[in-house]
């Protein structure tokens, strides 16, 4: 048929089907081949061509009638087929423009639905990241963030933030393009990222210099933070901080630990969700051993340091921590415990084998480790080992014992 405004207007609207779904049906122009109307039985009426395009049937939706008249949809459906005729596909075009305007946020977006394995704590600095550091530069296209803006907005987040915050978020906005480079693509297969625009801070040496944490609590301060730790009216927190510095587990690690991961038979804890993906046993000393099974006795949930918060177990130990800083005078981080239990590890000659197994390290490029059967008994004297020491510093043990010989006087053996 001629389509026209009084034959579009007069055209019927299809009937639901019997199973529910919409029902469409499709007119097409005597006057321009390739052209026509599609009519749904939602009552939409939408102008279309259809051509062949690679030896593929392809149908391209013109647009809604009454935001175009019949007459305004058949001059663009001429231009469309023209293009078609001389090569061109609109169809490709209309998926690279959709690629080259794809936001930093939708990127962002996608980056999350295919990394489903992240943390949950990595998942909310992300996120916070994106809040803070890309405010303005979320509904911006990837491809309008260039290699300038990258270098001014590397500077400002260093003046404002601070140097480490503004390498992290570079760093991460450096995997949302590499990320993007495979994830977005034209009909051609070219990507919407030939270059990753954040290597400019590399190739300038932008990157800001900062030194890596070495803060630690020295064996003369142990006596003042075991102190100070027992003195904390949260029993909770109490235990938290010491299972931390006896077992040289990470924040999280510990925070989450469930009593099924507890074994107080065999002497053993794991830790399934680490850094590294893979599960992680430690055997109990004497001391922690003991601590997990009086705290065994008092539980109020499937967690071993339970919280009031949603997840159900303890959260930010920012104020207990300050408690036990204004009594003993020690200041520490949370991972101020970790590389405490490595640097005593390491003053006690642990074998560098089992010092990688205790942290749970990884140990990529070693051959030799790649023979080494992991047992957790062999582990044990290395972990007595480390709490005996932070025993006797912390003055629980003595560190020697007294004796008395025959003529009276006292010797320390």
């Amino acid at each position: 048929m001629n389509l026209t405004k009084l034959i579009v207007d007069k055209l019927p609207i299809p009937t639901i089907l019997a199973s529910g779904q919409t029902a469409q049906k499709r007119y097409y122009d005597d006057k321009l081949k390739g052209f026509g109307l599609r009519v749904t039985s939602g009552g939409t009426k939408a102008f279309f061509i259809e051509k062949l395009i690679k030896n593929k049937l392809c149908r391209i939706t013109i647009g809604h009638y009454g935001e175009l008249t019949v007459e305004q949809a058949r001059k663009e459906a001429q231009k469309l087929l023209g293009k078609i005729a001389t090569g061109h596909d609109p169809v490709a075009d209309k998926r690279a423009a959709k690629m080259r305007a794809v936001t930093l946020n939708e990127v962002f977006d996608d980056y999350l639905k295919a990394r489903k394995s992240l943390k949950h704590n990595t998942l909310y600095n992300y996120k916070r990241v994106m809040k803070v550091a890309f405010a303005s530069w979320g509904s911006k296209p990837l491809v309008s963030i260039t290699k300038d803006k990258i270098s001014r907005h590397h500077e400002k987040l260093g003046k404002e933030h601070g140097e480490a915050y503004a390498n992290l978020a570079m760093r991460m906005l450096r995997a949302l393009f590499n990320f993007a480079a495979g994830q977005y693509e034209d009909a051609q297969g070219k990507s919407l990222v030939t270059e990753n625009p954040v290597k400019r801070l590399s190739q300038t040496r932008a990157w800001y210099r900062i030194e890596r944490r070495q803060t630690f609590i020295k064996s003369h301060e142990l006596s003042l933070w075991y102190d100070g730790v027992e003195k904390l009216q949260n029993k909770i927190f109490r235990d938290y901080l010491i299972l931390l510095l006896f077992t040289g587990l990470r924040r999280q690690e510990a925070a989450t630990l469930k009593w099924e991961q507890v074994d107080l038979t065999a002497r053993t804890l794991t830790v399934v969700d680490t850094k590294n993906h893979e599960s992680h046993t430690l055997p109990l000393s004497d001391y922690l051993h003991e601590l997990l099974k009086q705290r065994s006795q008092s539980v109020t949930n499937e967690y071993v340091f339970p919280g009031t918060g949603v997840g159900g177990y303890i959260i930010e130990p920012r104020k207990q921590m300050a408690n036990v800083t204004k009594v003993s005078g020690i200041h520490f981080t949370v991972h101020d415990l970790r590389r405490t239990f490595i640097t005593i590890a390491e003053s006690l000659d642990i074998p560098a084998y089992a010092l990688k197994r205790l942290l749970n390290h990884k140990m990529n490029g070693d051959i030799t480790a790649g023979y080494i059967v992991a047992d957790v008994e062999r582990l044990r004297r290395p972990m007595q080992q480390i709490s005996d020491y932070l025993l006797k510093c912390m003055g629980v043990i003595k560190s020697a014992e007294v004796v008395e010989i025959n003529h009276g006087k006292e010797v320390v053996s």
